[in-house]
């Protein structure tokens, strides 16, 4: 049985994590992942929704045969799953993630290399690591500091406590907190109106943020207009600005415009 699904439907992709009953994160789930990242890629998406079966998100990595695994092992393991994660982090569209009950571990470092994240009203976030004596193997504790500060990073990874939804959001981890039965529909909803915008534009901005994210300001500045100049050359930028000065120059609102992606 598939640990993941990836399915594409009026262009919004979705990824649904799928290994009852935990969603646990092993081999087969990372190389399901690789391959929906590249399907993505080669599809006619314009937004991605990262979600999970079942009633918890993710309880993180399937340990289990990690005790059989030599360090070299174990190594090109980790390795091979950060890599799939950085993949997917770097997809040139939007990503949502939509995270339900308990998301630990390397759960919480793939929903971190979401864009926006929903979580429901009862969703726990945490790094358990420390109770095995092991780390953040997936980047998770420097993600959340990225988002929330050092010093908070430092507090949920050095007790693994089970952060709710509601102080992720305070945090800035997490963007918006639902109720829980209104999660998928409300994190659909703003899946679906992110891909009816300006697909490269968003790109534009996820590139600037990494670049602002390794680097800093200076780093984002650097590349700015190397990674925004040639957004003017889309169909969507030609069309939006054009659709602006007409709507300035005949002194009426400015109608919504249709973009395509291009």
């Amino acid at each position: 049985m598939s640990h993941l699904t990836c399915t594409i439907e009026q262009r919004v992709a979705t990824i649904t994590l799928n290994n009852a009953p935990q969603n646990r994160i092993g081999d087969q789930m990372v190389e399901e992942l690789s391959a929906a990242i590249a399907h993505i890629a080669n599809s006619d998406s314009r937004a991605v929704l990262l979600c999970a079966s079942g009633a918890d998100f993710s309880f993180g990595g399937d340990i289990l045969p990690w005790p059989e695994r030599s360090r070299s092992e174990l190594r090109a393991t980790f390795e091979r799953y950060m890599e799939v994660f950085n993949r997917f982090e770097q997809l040139p569209l939007p990503v949502v993630a939509a995270v339900q009950g308990l998301c630990f571990g390397g759960g919480l470092e793939l929903a971190l290399r979401a864009d926006i994240i929903f979580a429901s009203n009862t969703a726990r976030f945490g790094h358990p690591e420390q109770t095995l004596g092991i780390v953040t193997l997936l980047g998770g504790i420097y993600r959340v500091a990225e988002r929330a500060g050092r010093a908070r990073a430092s507090e949920w990874a050095l007790t693994s406590e089970q952060v709710p939804a509601a102080t992720m959001e305070r945090a800035g981890v997490v963007n918006r907190v639902v109720a829980d039965d209104d999660l998928l529909a409300q994190s659909r909803a703003f899946v679906d109106k992110l891909a009816k915008g300006p697909t490269r534009a968003f790109a534009a901005h996820k590139l600037l943020l990494r670049a602002w994210a390794n680097g800093g300001i200076a780093a984002a500045d650097q590349i700015m207009f190397d990674i925004a100049m040639p957004v003017f050359d889309s169909q969507d930028a030609i069309g939006g600005v054009a659709s602006a000065v007409d709507a300035i120059k005949n002194a009426k609102p400015r109608p919504a415009f249709p973009f395509e992606g291009l």
